[in-house]
């Protein structure tokens, strides 16, 4: 009974915790596309799964692989 009730407190103290307190960083990731033509990136958002389209500049691009996770520093959420 102890395990149990042991269980639901962490499961209860678990979904009270917001992705970031989880350790997702709320400012990154998945790049869905990219357009070479713009050196633009889609981003799929860790926490809210929004997608937005962001500009970058070319070498910055040229790290931005599709499938590959990428960060942007200038925004803490989208």
């Amino acid at each position: 009974m102890k395990k149990l009730i042991l269980f639901i407190a962490i499961c209860v103290s678990l979904m009270s915790c917001t992705k970031e307190q989880l350790g997702f960083k709320c400012n990154c990731g998945k790049v869905l596309s990219d357009d070479v033509s713009t050196y633009s990136v889609v981003i799929r958002n860790n926490c809210s799964n929004n997608e937005k389209r962001f500009y970058l500049q070319p070498g910055d691009w040229m790290d931005a692989f599709v499938g590959s996770e990428y960060c942007i520093t200038n925004v803490d959420r989208w």
